[in-house]
């Protein structure tokens, strides 16, 4: 088993006024060449956006994009037409494929927004573009639930993306323990902390850490104080 960990404060960090941004791996104004991704996992954005601000219309091609509202609530538009309000307990997922342009605002005027934006490398370039908001079934503690899988997997409260990857949330309480298992052999995994601290196929993760774990089929997780996790399986062959 491979582990590569991310400690929350060595993210990069930018403050812009109007948002607040913490980078996984390296975006933007932030290069590390020893962060860049974790297989195709390429991008993974925690994001705080001031009251009435947000970022402008832009374009994106040939990635797969998944939002996922934290707190607060988050106003999307886009070149095919979609206006559209993200909310907890729902999640966004778009294709750029061949090219689309977006926004995205805080809906609110008095509170922020908290989002986690992931981008996942495609499996074959130039995809139809697609937008999908999904329903997310309420979570059930101490269980896994999958939120985001491949084309035909999960039904119609998961999303799906071009890629064999596979996003799943846990909360935990705490003492309590559960056993990932990759959906594919070969694939890696990588485990963010979004709220308490686990214990993380042996290592202790806190609030925001993050760690990547390949050349493994399974491993284990346990709650040190009650959790909240996200897991995302990714190819690492890209």
């Amino acid at each position: 088993m491979k582990k590569t960990i991310h400690r929350a404060g060595t993210r990069g960090y930018a403050d812009h006024g109007w948002l607040q941004t913490h980078h996984t791996f390296s975006f933007a104004g932030y290069y590390d060449p020893a962060r860049v991704h974790f297989g195709a996992l390429r991008v993974l954005n925690d994001d705080t956006v001031a009251p009435g601000e947000g970022f402008g219309t832009h374009p994106h091609d040939n990635m797969e994009i998944v939002s996922i509202v934290l707190s607060g609530a988050l106003k999307h538009g886009d070149s095919m037409g979609h206006m559209k309000v993200l909310e907890p307990g729902e999640i966004q997922v778009m294709s750029a494929g061949t090219g689309i342009t977006h926004s995205e605002m805080n809906a609110s005027r008095e509170e922020p927004v908290k989002f986690l934006q992931i981008w996942v490398l495609t499996d074959a370039d130039n995809h139809t573009p697609r937008y999908n908001q999904v329903e997310l079934l309420p979570g059930k503690r101490n269980e896994l639930r999958l939120i985001v899988g491949p084309e035909g997997h999960g039904g119609e409260h998961v999303g799906w993306i071009h890629q064999q990857a596979w996003f799943y949330t846990l909360g935990l309480d705490a003492g309590h323990e559960t056993e990932y298992r990759m959906n594919l052999h070969g694939n890696g995994a990588y485990v963010f902390v979004v709220e308490g601290r686990a214990e993380v196929a042996g290592e202790e993760l806190g609030p925001r850490d993050g760690m990547g774990i390949e050349d493994a089929d399974d491993f284990r997780i346990k709650a040190s104080e009650d959790a909240k996790l996200l897991i995302i399986e990714v190819p690492m062959e890209v």
